[in-house]
């Protein structure tokens, strides 16, 4: 197994905000939207920056999700930002008709995604966002794993055309992705080579994987571990080649079962290559209040629960 070496710890919100500031310094087309909360989003650099590129909007988040679709039509590359519940299911008629029908080019980038909000609670832990956003023709749902990844994947959208769902959260994480490590939407990234079992994580959960990883090891289970950061367009070509190899894969998120990466890995298994499958993520509950490591431990979104999703998996691949 190989080994990661933190490099720091961070939150990646902080990862959306220098990206942003990175590309806005690098585009002039970029412009930044903000429903009240730029502290939060760590967008005060290219406030600061741009004052005149950086629009306030207020607790307006459709209004915003409106203005965001209008600024693409004279050439502008809008990022609108606000917490994840808000970016999406309070706006999601506003994403619907006016920026995904619509073909606009909207980066819609949207924090505290998760249980890992904590004490805010089950109003404010969006667990559905993902499986909002990638029923949506034409959308692309990016979510990253630690601060450099973000950064890299803000900077990475603004060349893309078309809307884009770019996912990222509050707590403060282990950074082990290289900041040189280039960031290619729609293609997964290897991060440990098995046989045994293909390990698909995002977001949080990627560097839970690799815990998970480490503890396989110790057993004899030879991990694959893939961290998928674009769920959508999803790279089924590393999927497939993955599970043609070990012939039984686990998924990590932390989000909704249903929905989420493990719905669209066990789409790409059931047409191309059926598998076993097993699926670590929230199971069909709401959030609730409390420390971000308490909920984690108590939804079962840990190394451990990893673990017993890989032993279970292996152990279906033989019978």
């Amino acid at each position: 197994m190989k080994k990661f070496e933190i490099l720091g710890q961070k939150d990646t919100r902080s990862g959306f905000g220098d990206g942003l500031l990175a590309v806005g310094t690098a585009n002039v087309q970029v412009v930044a939207l903000c429903a009240d909360l730029t502290g939060s989003l760590k967008m005060n650099a290219f406030q600061k920056a741009f004052p005149e590129r950086f629009f306030q909007v207020g607790i307006a988040e459709a209004n915003m999700m409106g203005l965001a679709a209008g600024l693409t039509i004279g050439g502008k590359i809008p990022y609108t930002g606000t917490f994840a519940n808000f970016s999406t299911g309070r706006v999601y008629d506003q994403i619907r008709q006016s920026i995904a029908y619509s073909g606009k080019n909207v980066k819609i980038c949207a924090s505290h995604a998760g249980i890992t909000l904590g004490e805010d609670g089950a109003t404010h832990q969006i667990l559905e966002d993902i499986g909002l956003m990638k029923m949506l023709p034409g959308m692309t749902v990016i979510n990253p794993c630690d601060y450099n990844q973000t950064k890299a994947a803000t900077i990475a959208i603004a060349a893309h055309k078309g809307p884009v769902y770019l996912r990222f959260g509050r707590p403060v994480v282990p950074t082990f992705i290289s900041e040189d490590t280039p960031f290619e939407i729609g293609k997964a990234l290897l991060l440990n080579e098995g046989t045994d079992v293909s390990i698909f994580a995002t977001g949080h959960l990627v560097w839970k994987a690799i815990e998970a990883g480490h503890i396989l090891a110790e057993q004899g289970i030879s991990a694959e571990i893939i961290n998928i950061h674009t769920i959508k367009p999803l790279d089924a070509e590393a999927i497939l080649h993955s599970v043609r190899k070990t012939k039984c894969a686990v998924s990590a998120e932390e989000h909704q079962i249903n929905g989420g990466l493990g719905d669209s890995v066990a789409q790409t298994l059931a047409q191309n290559l059926p598998a076993p499958l097993e699926m670590v993520g929230v199971q069909d509950r709401f959030g609730e209040s409390g420390k971000p490591d308490q909920l984690m431990e108590k939804y079962g979104l840990n190394a451990k629960s990893i673990v017993a999703a890989a032993q279970k998996a292996i152990a279906r691949k033989k019978d």
